[in-house]
Formats: C-alpha cells, structure tokens, sequence
C-alpha cells in the first residue's frame, strides 16, 4: 500500500470518527452524516487503486456504485419519517449481507492461512445472521410479524443450529474447504438470524436493530482484517462498538438484560376497548375543549410523545399545539424516553422533522425532577414508558424499568385510540389514576382540534 492511500484510508478513519461523535447532540447530527459520507468517499476512491481492476470488473464496479447512489437517495427521499426504523432495518440488512457476500468469495477464491478462513468464516456467519434477522426485523416494523412467533422446543430447535453452524465453521477452517459443505455453512446461519428474531415482539426492535447493527460492524471489521483494508475494519469497529453499547444502553434502559430480549419472546402487543380494567379501576374520558382549556390555562406543559405519535404521523399538529401555547406565554416542554418508538431516537427524529426546537427536547432524567410543577402532562400514544407499575408493582414485567413520571404532573391526558396494552401486554396504571383524562381518537385528529381549539381562545 503506497503513502498517500494508506494517508487516505487513516483520513476516511478519522472523519469516521468525528462523524460518530458529532451524532451525539442532535444540533450536530446533520454535519456528522455528512462527515461520515465524506469519510466513506474517501475510502471508496482510495480503495479501487488497490483492485485488480479489468474492463469487465470497472464496468460493474461503476455500475455498483450509481445502483447504490441512486438507490440510496430515492429511499432516503422517499421513506416517510414514520417508516425510517425499517429503512434503518433494510440498510443494515444489505450491510451484513454484503459483508458475508465478501467473505463467501474470499473464501471460495483464496484458501489462505488459518488466520484468513477464520476471518471469513467469522465474517460469513455474523453477515449471513444480520441480514436474515435485519429482513425478519423489516417485516416486523411493517406490522406482518410484531407478534412473538413461538413453539415449543424453540430455543432447543435454536440451539441445535448454533451448534450445527460452531461445528461446521470449526471443520472449515481447521480441516476442510469444502464449498459445498460452507454453502450449508452459509444456509444455516440465514436460516438462524431468521428464527432468533422470530420470537422478538415488534415492540423490541429497537434493541435488535441495535444489536444487528453491531454484528454487521463486526463482520465488516473481520472483512477488513482478511483483505487488508484499514477503512474497514476502522469503520465496522466502530459501527461494532457503538452498536453494542447502545444495545446495553437501550436495555438498561428498559431494566431487562439482553437475553431477556432475545429469548424471554417478550413484546407481545394486545389491544382492548372499553372504560373499566380488569383491576377494577375506571378511566375517565375528557372531552376536546375540556382538555385545550386546561392547555391554555396552564403554566408549564410537558408533552409525552410515543409510538401512538408516529403511527398518526401527528407530530406536525403536536408542534403546532406547543407552539400556540408557547404564543399565549405557556412554557412547552417535549419529554423524551430513550426507547419511545421502534428505534433509538426515533421520537428526536419525529420531532426534527417537525422542526420542534433542540431545546425543547428534554430526556427523561431531566424532566422527572420538573414533573411534580407540571400543569398538564400531554400523553400522546405514549404506553410502558409512562406506567408506574414500573415501581410500584414488583410482579410487573416493566418493575425497575426507570419511565416518564407522568404521574406526578398536577394533570395527565392521555391521547389514544382505545385502552390496548402497551408492548409489556399489562395495564397501564396511570389511566386509573385521579389526576389521569382520556382522550379517546385518532392522535392527529385529536391535536388538530385542540389547535383549533386553543386558537379560539
């Protein structure tokens, strides 16, 4: 490798870097995309130096490289903010599965030292894992499979391919190059990211994509080791590390370890109808002027934005809301929990999108303390992260999972379609609670007639 590609490659490495940090604050994220894109450039062009490049392979690397371009914009273009986690789904997908793509090839093309197949197969299994369980995951966003498929003996039946594929890749790279034995190698490890995402509510694939995300960084770093290509494995070691730790993070946050996500067939979501809960309690309904009055009469408010909010695709009409009642002097505050949504960050994306202000963002810790000055706490379609079983029942499977202390606001209304359980499957206590209304509908329907109505005064 000459002097100015290796200066390439450590420059593509570094803006990698920057670009990661820069993510961190969403004032900054929009520069560190593009930061990150520039790096990307960089390692592309220096990259093609290095290949053995004839016509034929130009002709299809070019022809590579505008299908990705042209792909790549459309779908950024195109793809409504509701749907951005199956986007992030899909892409990562094609990540693992262009990594494994690589991997498969070196291997068949290049028996190498033991090093090298170990890389590979390394490379192929994790690739071949994050692009079966990222399509699982896309079908699940889509609504096709949120419910938890299980059967019996399903962790065994998981098990058993664990073992089927630790075995083969032992045999691969130790005594066999057998293509046809690593093809079954490679249909085993689809066949397990499959099934290992099967049994995930669709209400997890947060920590999924998450914890996908990480393994296609790992089997990209693995690819840069067995190729020499430093651009690689800087960048799917980054990718690998910070994915893995928001993986622990997003789980901390919801105070359930990682295997609990992957194995406890946790998430499954339910819906009801009605006023009174199987506990007894009764919720008591508001009507829309009601509510716009008590809005407009408060001091501070504080909106509590959730799942509900990008299925209604309202967060448009929630802006509109805070910023009337900003106009009338009412402080306006957006309470943000790290996994509200179907991805990290996907209620700060929302909420972008909808040009609400970086500081009226406000994440949970911050705004717990401020919850008992709270006038009115403005719920919207908003479940598990707002329900104080999480520390008043220890038999509740959200108990620990710190939340939104909505409760404590003098005044809760809740924006919802109907009483259905969150992705816990549980009742939500704070819907039975004295200071608790219910304003039953459609979330955009309802926020556009409080416009409406706080505009009339």
């Amino acid at each position: 490798m000459s002097t100015p590609i290796a200066l390439a490659f450590l420059a593509a490495s570094v803006l990698f870097i920057i670009g990661i940090k820069l993510l961190s604050s969403p004032k900054s994220a929009r520069a560190g995309n593009l930061v990150a894109a520039v790096g990307m450039l960089i390692a592309l062009v220096a990259t093609l130096p290095l290949m053995h490049v004839s016509a034929v392979n130009a002709t299809l690397i070019v022809v590579g490289v505008l299908v990705g371009l042209i792909v790549g914009a459309v779908g950024a273009y195109r793809v409504k903010m509701t749907a951005m986690p199956q986007m992030v789904a899909l892409f990562n997908g094609a990540g693992g599965g262009a990594a494994a793509l690589v991997a498969a090839i070196e291997f068949a093309g290049h028996p190498g030292s033991t090093f090298f197949v170990s890389a590979m197969i390394f490379a192929s299994v994790i690739g071949a894992v994050s692009f079966s369980g990222s399509i699982i995951a896309f079908a699940k966003l889509e609504g096709h499979l949120e419910k938890p498929l299980t059967y019996p003996g399903q962790q065994f039946a998981n098990g058993g391919l664990v073992l089927a594929v630790v075995v083969l890749g032992v045999l691969l790279t130790s005594t066999l190059h057998s293509i046809p034995l690593f093809v079954v190698f490679i249909v085993l490890a689809l066949l397990f990211g499959g099934l290992m995402v099967l049994p995930i509510g669709g209400a997890d694939m947060p920590v999924v994509i998450s914890l996908l995300n990480s393994f296609t960084g790992l089997a990209v770093a693995a690819d840069g080791f067995a190729i020499s290509n430093l651009a690689l494995i800087v960048a799917g070691t980054i990718v690998g590390s910070s994915g893995t730790l928001l993986t622990l993070a997003m789980c901390k946050a919801m105070n359930r370890p990682v295997t609990n996500v992957l194995f406890g067939a946790f998430g499954q979501a339910s819906t009801g109808a009605g006023g009174e809960t199987a506990s007894g309690g009764t919720v008591k309904p508001i009507q829309a002027d009601e509510a716009a009055l008590l809005l407009g009469l408060g001091q501070h408010i504080v909106i509590v934005p959730g799942y509900g909010l990008a299925v209604a695709q309202a967060q448009h009409q929630a802006r509109q809301l805070a910023d009337e009642l900003a106009q009338r002097g009412v402080e306006v505050s957006f309470a943000i929990h790290p996994v509200a949504g179907r991805m990290p960050g996907h209620m700060n994306v929302l909420l972008a999108e909808a040009n609400v202000p970086y500081e009226q963002l406000i994440e949970m810790e911050q705004i717990n303390p401020q919850m008992p000055r709270v006038d009115v706490c403005l719920v919207i379609g908003a479940n598990d992260v707002v329900n104080p079983a999480a520390h008043e029942d220890k038999s509740s499977p959200i108990y620990g999972m710190p939340i939104i202390e909505a409760e404590k606001a003098r005044m809760v209304i809740v924006l919802k379609r109907s009483m259905g359980k969150g992705f816990a499957g549980i009742e939500n206590r704070l819907f039975v609670r004295d200071n608790c209304r219910m304003l039953f509908g459609d979330a955009r329907a309802s926020l556009q007639e409080l416009v409406t109505l706080v505009k009339a005064g």
